[in-house]
Order: structure tokens, then sequence, then C-alpha cells
């Protein structure tokens, strides 16, 4: 996946192969119907990519460096693939299933909607693919005792509010509310318009704030390379919002214009339904612990600016 000599993939490469995969999906929806060998195709290829790059970011992530917190980063990046993997499987099991049992209805916009989630999640697997690249580039170069480092300044009250935010135990709590959320409003076997909205809603909030803080660390940054990591995981975050927004446009259109197809849903559509939502949740719950892990980075890069190191090569 990364060049060994070089570190990272160059993004004309990355380019090209996203180019490649969308315009394939472009190709399959021209005659508004999507096969099984068609979609199986397409699935393949996100979860061959997506556990492709989990398994990279798990081994870089067990490399010994002195420069510990690019290991956390390593492991939060790893954990939100794995989170973002998850919910690929569940998708495309269950549309294989009803491809096979021929109970999918679509107007022609819903492929229209399909090829755009399709390509979001393609380029979310890029932007993270870029970001792994310097990561890996950083996480050799560096050579940082993290016991050296200094207190930092004292953090203003949004930045404190920030780092309570991003605390592991709020994480837990967000993901035991969300859980709490879908359990209840699948208790009946079926989800209203309300519902739907307040589950969307939720999804991006947290989304789109993450985005402009992780957004907000590249631009204050000095360091190129770091900035490219903030970069590339910015541009991951904001393609999974697209997804998103894609994704309950959709879904809310349904709802209100086609009623029936939603009446037509199986107990199990809700079982499947409730665990890509966890795991979308988790991703940018991970993400959030994620973020605090990048703001210290980019903090001890400042402290190794400062420090004058002499054995960083940019």
């Amino acid at each position: 996946m990364v060049k060994e000599g070089k570190g990272v993939i160059d993004w004309r490469i990355l380019a090209v192969i996203a180019f490649a995969i969308i315009l394939w999906r472009v190709f399959i929806s021209i005659d508004r119907k999507i096969s099984l060998p068609e979609s199986v195709g397409s699935g393949v290829i996100l979860i061959i990519l997506g556990w492709v790059i989990f398994g990279y970011l798990y081994l870089l992530s067990k490399r010994e460096t002195e420069w510990i917190i690019s290991n956390k980063v390593a492991q939060g990046l790893a954990v939100s693939v794995s989170a973002l993997n998850i919910y690929v499987l569940v998708y495309y099991a269950v549309r294989w299933y009803k491809l096979m049992t021929a109970s999918e209805v679509y107007v022609p916009r819903d492929y229209l909607l399909m090829g755009v989630r399709y390509a979001m999640l393609m380029l979310a697997y890029c932007g993270i693919t870029w970001a792994t690249g310097y990561l890996r580039k950083m996480h050799d170069n560096y050579m940082l005792v993290t016991e050296e480092m200094p207190e930092m300044r004292k953090p203003s009250t949004a930045e404190s509010m920030f780092r309570i935010i991003t605390d592991e135990r709020t994480v837990i709590v967000i993901i035991g509310v969300v859980f709490l959320w879908r359990a209840i409003v699948s208790l009946d076997k079926q989800i209203l318009l309300w519902e739907s909205m307040v589950s969307g809603m939720g999804l991006f909030i947290l989304g789109w704030v993450l985005f402009g803080y992780i957004s907000s660390l590249a631009v204050r940054t000095t360091r190129p390379s770091v900035a490219k990591i903030y970069q590339g995981i910015a541009f991951a975050l904001f393609a999974v919002n697209f997804y998103v927004l894609a994704y309950y446009g959709m879904r809310w259109y349904m709802i209100i214009y086609m009623p029936a197809s939603e009446e037509a849903l199986m107990p199990l559509d809700f079982v499947f339904r409730d665990i890509r939502y966890f795991m979308l949740a988790i991703f940018f719950c991970t993400s959030i612990v994620l973020s605090k892990y990048l703001e210290r980075a980019s903090e001890e890069c400042e402290y190794l600016i400062k420090k004058g190191e002499k054995e960083y090569k940019e």
C-alpha cells in the first residue's frame, strides 16, 4: 500500500485509483439496474481495500518507536477503519441477500444517490490511505522521548471543553446513549420520520464538528508532513459526512413518499440498520479520541521545532 523507499503513495496514484473505481460504478449504473455480480464486484473492492488499510495500520501501531503518540494515532485510525469496514460488510451482506431474493425496488434517483455514497466511501478510504503514508513517514523519522515534554501552556476555556468532550469516558457515554437510543426507536420494528431525523442529525453534528476541528489542526500546525496527516483524515471525515447526508436524504425521501417500502421491511432489517448506525457512531467516536492524539502530536511537533531537532528529515 505504501512504497517502502518513499513512505507515501503519490496523491495522483490515489486519484487515478479512485477515478477508475468510480468510473466503474457509473458504468454499471447507466442502465439503472445493478445486478448481483456487479454489486459483488463493487463491494469486494471496498471490503478488500478497507481491511488491507486496517491490517497495515495495525502493524504500524505495533512497530517500536520513541515517538509513542504515533502508535496511538495509528491505533485510533485502525479502530476507526475497522468500524467503517464492519459497516461496509453489513451493508453489502444485506444488499446481496436482497438482490438474490429480488425484493429491492428503487426509483431512478436512488441509483444516483447509491453511486454518490459508494464514491464517498471510496474517497474516505483514499483519504485514510494518504494520511497513513505520512503517519508512517513520521513514525520512522521522529525520535522523541515524550517524557521530556515540558508542561504545555494553560488551555483556553474552549480548548478545555473540547478536551472534556474528547475524553475516553465521554466517548463511552456517547456510545452508550447511541446504543440505548437505537434500541428504543427500533423496539416497535418501525422507525418514524422524526426518529430517523434525530438519528441523522446526531451523526451530522458529530461528523461536521470533528471535520472542522481536525481541519483547524491542519491549519495551525507548522510541519508540512503533520498537516498532510490532518488533511487526509479531514478529507476522509468529509467523505463519510457526505455519505451520511446522501444516505439520510434517501431515507427521509422514502419514508415520506414511499411508506410502503418501509412497511415491507423485515425485523432483521432493523437489526442490520442498527448495527450499521452503531458502526458509524463508533467511527465518529473513535475519531473524537483520535483528534485528542492528533492535537498532542501537533504540540509535540511544535516542541521539536523549538528544540531544534536535527534528526528529523522532512
